[in-house]
């Protein structure tokens, strides 16, 4: 005979089931701009058909485009996620020009996007990823941002090692950690994914 605590798990699991997707306000990603599919030493390939070795490569699937509206004020929306970003890497010296004079700190990175005003903040690893262009370089993103090809800080602490937090180099779009005294690029956003 059921118990009440496993007839009430049921309900819940069961409950959780008739929840459309939609529901949840969810979207998928944005197409990553890949077009081309790699063999395993990493030499271009035509694409393989399905039950093909190598098949279901990033190349072979296509999402929403990308999508930006320029708001005109320094910002742009990303119309698949909703997040608004700062158009231009952020120039922190005020001289119109981006050079490393305007790279900062992790900690300073964090403390002039929330010193920005609108609600801006530094993006967590995922969001500044969600910029990415895989089907370009130098810089790997859309042309509708001004963007250096090199690393912008992201506000993701390495688990592992706290001294260090995830940057994206927008030269060909990876990512990697560096030390927080290092000095990286800014690009701040407002909302959340």
């Amino acid at each position: 005979m059921p118990t009440l605590k496993s007839l009430a798990l049921s309900l819940a699991i069961l409950s959780l089931a008739a929840v459309p997707a939609s529901a949840a306000n969810w979207k998928p990603l944005p197409d990553t701009g890949q077009t081309k599919c790699y063999d395993v030493v990493g030499n271009e390939i035509s694409c393989p058909a399905a039950g093909q070795p190598l098949h279901g490569q990033d190349a072979q699937y296509q999402g929403p485009a990308p999508s930006y509206t320029d708001n005109g004020d320094g910002t742009v929306t990303d119309n698949n996620t909703g997040l608004v970003w700062m158009k231009n890497t952020a120039d922190i010296n005020n001289d119109g020009q981006i050079t490393s004079d305007d790279r900062l700190t992790w900690q300073e990175a964090i403390d002039y996007c929330a010193g920005s005003g609108g609600g801006l903040r530094l993006p967590s690893s995922t969001e500044l990823e969600s910029l990415v262009d895989y089907g370009r370089y130098n810089p790997a993103i859309n042309p509708v941002f001004t963007c250096e090809s090199n690393d912008y800080w992201s506000a993701t602490t390495n688990a592992y090692y706290t001294d260090f937090a995830w940057v994206v180099y927008f030269y060909y779009g990876d990512d990697a950690n560096a030390n927080k005294t290092h000095h990286n690029y800014v690009r701040c956003v407002r909302g959340g994914l």
